[in-house]
């Protein structure tokens, strides 16, 4: 029973509003676990109402449900604290080995013929649709932004809403890539499934973590990636430095090709 556990998958379905609502709370934890709802909702500036609807959406079931799950994260965190290294503190040249022995085996078991493939699959889509949630958002943004430099028509749909109305202009003829460590996510699984539905002919390419994982198993074309899993305050931190590398190379792959 862990609040960032709880919360974490319904992150991305938050207002902005709502987003510093759950700033506040992760920041005063600690303050606010022996307080009332009409006291809580005062600080934040929201109504008993605005506050009770944003805890159930964050995935709890009331306010006192709320406040046990930040009582036991912090009793426990405190357990754990004594003996709980954090991920950072590591002998920094044996890190620094490990992260690039990490980008260089992502690089090396890349399949040529695959980039070629994809490369071509680029060259007669009309759009590009990212799917990419929790950490591997801000990675895609910036891929994002690199193929849209490229003249590519990028589609990225960034929070729930978005991603649930995406099908509604996404034609056969168009790619769609999928970024996701685990390959487990389940609403990218839930996503994947209605378009493979929807749209038999879709080609979907996937970047997942080299393991046997469900999202792989439902693309067309997967990339592995490899990376050493962080968790930071439960907060995933995992490097997405090996996402980006693929992503740059099968851009420069299909410059090569197309761009003579």
């Amino acid at each position: 029973m862990n609040f960032f556990e709880i919360v974490n998958s319904n992150v991305d379905s938050l207002t902005n509003n709502e987003q510093k609502l759950l700033d506040y709370v992760i920041k005063n934890m600690d303050q606010i676990k022996n307080k009332s709802i009409r006291e809580l909702s005062s600080e934040c500036f929201v109504s008993t109402t605005t506050f009770l609807r944003f805890v159930r959406k964050i995935g709890f079931s009331g306010y006192s449900d709320f406040i046990t799950v930040i009582k036991y994260t912090l009793l426990n965190n405190d357990v754990n604290s004594k003996s709980e290294m954090s991920p950072f503190v590591v002998n920094q040249s044996e890190y620094r080995e490990e992260y690039l022995k990490n980008i260089n085996e992502t690089i090396r078991v890349l399949d040529n013929e695959k980039l070629n493939q994809v490369a071509n699959i680029m060259n007669k889509a009309e759009k590009i649709y990212f799917l990419a949630k929790g950490f591997s958002k801000y990675a895609a943004e910036y891929v994002e932004y690199l193929y849209t430099l490229n003249g590519f028509v990028v589609i990225f749909p960034k929070n729930f809403e978005q991603r649930k109305l995406m099908h509604l202009n996404i034609k056969s003829s168009d790619v769609v890539f999928i970024f996701n460590y685990d390959g487990e996510d389940k609403e990218l699984i839930e996503i994947t499934q209605n378009l493979e539905r929807k749209f038999p002919q879709l080609n979907l390419v996937s970047v997942t973590g080299a393991n046997n994982n469900t999202i792989q198993n439902m693309s067309d074309i997967n990339f592995y990636l490899f990376s050493d899993e962080i968790y930071k305050n439960k907060i995933e931190m995992t490097s997405h430095v090996s996402l980006i590398s693929i992503m740059e190379l099968l851009l420069y792959q299909y410059n090569e090709i197309f761009d003579k």
